[in-house]
């Protein structure tokens, strides 16, 4: 029986090539997106560039309920989900004053707790073939705060915590679970990032960490690169990736952390605020 591979987020961006990467792998890709009306350029690429199909369905990744209805119906028409890539994100960029608590509850919800939740959803299966892979697009920015990203970084913080726990007990039953740490990435992500155009006092550093920050993304890995290590982190066996660009410098890297012994070694660009 063909491996089953649930992915979110893939109508654009590192999810669409990490889509087309697991198909050329052989798995049977269900890809996921809120707009099913999006789905053409995913569809388009797999058949024209990889040769291969996926299937796509609709989900909302913060309707919790939809989510178990999905994945309830594919563990009954494939036989189970082996492989959940959680990459659907959204950013923010706005310090803590800026914030409303809705926006800073939004990131949680679409940073933290849908992946939280499709993780619980797909665990009592893996956990009871004895087998599974659980990888988590998270980012630099979960490891090491950013300006002007208060938000955004405290939901992927969290989200690591809860994958770090989870996969000192997961491995015990044969579910690998790990996250990939994006630095920048030329995608439509920066596109969809919600964010405060207020000023006052903090209108020139902003100014100054958009102009940082647009000059990393500007030159920053492709999406097809970056898709290409997500799903080359899937099907590894081991438990450290470290990929570096065509240019030569370490542009995305990507820590298992199934082997809490050893040493995480972390890379990329720290977009920080411009001195004067």
């Amino acid at each position: 029986m063909t491996d089953v591979a649930l992915i979110t987020g893939t109508s654009s961006g590192m999810g669409l090539h990490a889509a087309i990467e697991l198909a050329r792998r052989g798995l049977h890709v269900v890809a996921t997106m809120r707009d099913v009306g999006r789905a053409g350029e995913l569809q388009d690429a797999a058949a024209a560039a990889a040769g291969v199909d996926v299937e796509v369905r609709a989900l909302d990744v913060v309707d919790h309920a939809a989510a178990a209805r999905l994945v309830a119906e594919i563990e009954a028409e494939h036989g189970g989900i082996h492989v959940l890539v959680n990459n659907a994100g959204r950013g923010s960029v706005a310090t803590a004053e800026q914030l409303s608590m809705q926006q800073v509850q939004d990131q949680l919800d679409v940073n933290y707790l849908a992946p939280v939740n499709l993780t619980k959803l797909v665990l009592p299966g893996m956990r009871e073939r004895g087998s599974g892979r659980i990888l988590t697009v998270t980012s630099v920015g979960g490891t090491v705060g950013q300006p002007f990203a208060d938000a955004y970084c405290g939901a992927k913080f969290a989200v690591e915590g809860f994958m770090q726990s989870l996969a000192v007990v997961a491995e015990r039953f044969g579910v690998r679970v790990s996250v990939i740490e994006p630095a920048a990435v030329a995608s439509s992500f920066v596109a969809n990032v919600v964010r405060s155009d207020e000023g006052g006092p903090y209108a020139s550093l902003l100014a100054a960490y958009i102009a940082r920050s647009s000059g990393a993304f500007a030159n920053a890995q492709t999406a097809e690169s970056a898709g290409a290590v997500i799903a080359a982190a899937v099907m590894s066996d081991e438990y450290r990736f470290r990929w570096q660009s065509s240019e030569g410098a370490t542009a995305f890297v990507g820590v298992s952390l199934a082997d809490l012994d050893g040493e995480r070694v972390l890379g990329f660009t720290r977009p920080w605020i411009a001195a004067g």
